[in-house]
């Protein structure tokens, strides 16, 4: 999937009970779509949850996770980046893991692998920052522009960039067949705890649907022991 042209949405208009029932529904990570799973080879906990050349930001070793898939041209994306930041830095013990998934086009691909090239400068979390929170569509001289201005070394960051080309296309590759996979059909798209959620969700949801993963993780221990 190259390129979609309308990022996808919870409906604004749904309430909250019927947003949870998404959740429901949604494709349990380990457990639905086994098949699917087992013939793509791309949807293990491991690979979904902690593949180590994913920028992880919040608490590492929190007990909850959530995996975004997002692209720095996606409006729904940009304006819920500092809410999804909130509800990661009040609750003080979840993960968040930031897959770039560039599908609007050639620019969000240059973003992507911008983002990720910062990484070995340590400042991914930065350079996101800059791009996540800009107000329109980014450009390709607004990148450097706006990397710059975050403290970034531009020319390190090519010159990184050019030498690391072939890891971190492969890593847009896998987060692209992780996001086929699940049957994600636009920007953003969630994994919370073990649940799929094919849309943006409000600060309240947000909340709600890592109150759930957190009863279903202590159900299983309980099963467990």
């Amino acid at each position: 999937m190259n390129q979609l042209t309308k990022p996808s949405g919870i409906n604004s208009g749904l309430t909250r009970r019927t947003t949870l029932g998404l959740f429901g529904a949604g494709i349990g990570l380990l457990a639905a779509g086994a098949a699917r799973a087992e013939e793509e080879k791309v949807l293990t906990e491991a690979q979904v949850l902690r593949d180590p050349e994913i920028p992880v930001i919040g608490n590492p070793d929190g007990d909850i996770t959530i995996v975004e898939w997002f692209d720095y041209n996606c409006p729904y994306c940009r304006k819920l980046a500092p809410e999804l930041r909130q509800v990661v830095q009040d609750d003080g013990k979840v993960r968040l893991v930031l897959k770039d998934w560039p599908i609007l086009g050639p620019v969000s691909k240059v973003a992507a692998r911008m983002a990720l090239a910062a990484r070995y400068q340590n400042k991914f979390e930065a350079a996101h920052e800059a791009m996540i929170s800009v107000n329109s569509r980014i450009t390709e001289p607004r990148i450097a522009e706006l990397l710059s201005g975050a403290g970034l070394d531009v020319d390190r960051l090519k010159k990184d960039l050019d030498a690391n080309a072939k890891a971190i296309d492969a890593l847009l590759v896998r987060n692209n067949e992780q996001a086929e996979a699940f049957g994600f059909n636009g920007t953003p798209s969630f994994i919370v705890g073990k649940y799929r959620v094919p849309g943006a969700l409000s600060m309240d949801q947000f909340e709600q649907a890592i109150a759930d993963a957190r009863k279903a993780n202590m159900g299983r221990k309980i099963e467990r022991n």
